[in-house]
């Protein structure tokens, strides 16, 4: 615990899960309590995103390889007297979302989720009490080819994302901080080394006990701080986006929209 706090990183890989990952999950621990953190969830690329194991694989034994990070985390995690709590990262099309609640055991019983459009897949982690966190909504990157933006169908929006440039974080501050969406703050780690230059996380007033602590702490709103720094909060005159942006309402129908559309014509704020 921090004079702040309870400090969680709430967005990373793992190198057993996600292609992309760097560091095995158990390799994480003894940096994370270095520097001053209470526990970790971990988000590793699920079966649409860059995952690890292979898609051709058995539904129950893709699962199994996919959960090797986390519980070899887990372990170790429990060895040293650290949190580690379970959760995935699922892309559709482009659109990324953190989910955090349903279990290795959910998954295995779900096997028709890796067939669910977006708009089934959303319902069916929110029929089992989960949190649909949607991932880094502004960003741009190579593999993207639109900026897809989903206000209404998820619960909080990640508004600082240490892998992000500040202008995308700052994009989704204000488009969070106008609307009065419920702001998430995380590294997306891969990599071990990359944590301790990192400026994002969240602080809670009480230690979580298992990730439906987190569920319903980030569902009401209340009892944390998620950490965004200054520089990632304010839009500035030049700061512009590439990507062409859809903005999707209540019934997840999707609009073209520019940043004068979000922000208003003065950008700067």
């Amino acid at each position: 615990m921090s004079a702040q706090g309870y400090k969680y990183e709430v967005h990373m890989h793992t190198y057993e899960a996600s292609a992309c990952g760097r560091t095995p999950g158990a390799e994480y621990i003894a940096e994370f309590k270095r520097l001053g953190y209470d526990g970790m969830i971990l988000t590793d690329h699920f079966f649409h995103g860059n995952t690890r194991p292979s898609r051709d694989l058995p539904w129950e034994d893709y699962i199994d390889e996919f959960c090797k990070g986390y519980e070899h985390a887990k372990e170790e995690g429990d060895r040293q007297g650290f949190k580690v709590f379970f959760g995935w990262e699922e892309n559709h099309h482009g659109d990324e979302f953190l989910i955090y609640g349903p279990d290795k055991e959910w998954l295995k019983s779900h096997p028709e989720i890796r067939d669910a459009d977006q708009t089934e897949y959303l319902e069916m982690i929110h029929e089992a009490g989960g949190l649909v966190v949607q991932a880094h909504p502004f960003r741009e990157r190579g593999y993207l080819t639109h900026v897809h933006i989903h206000p209404f169908q998820c619960d909080a929006m990640e508004a600082c994302n240490f892998g992000n440039p500040p202008y995308q974080d700052a994009f989704a501050y204000n488009f969070c901080k106008d609307r009065g969406i419920i702001m998430t703050s995380g590294t997306d780690l891969h990599d071990v080394k990359n944590l301790e230059p990192s400026c994002a996380g969240m602080v809670f007033e009480k230690p979580l006990e298992s990730i439906w602590d987190y569920v319903a702490a980030v569902k009401s709103g209340k009892g944390f701080t998620p950490l965004i720094p200054e520089e990632r909060k304010v839009i500035t005159s030049e700061m512009t986006n590439t990507l062409d942006m859809i903005l999707y309402d209540e019934n997840n129908i999707g609009k073209n929209v520019v940043l004068e559309d979000i922000f208003g014509k003065e950008k700067k704020l």
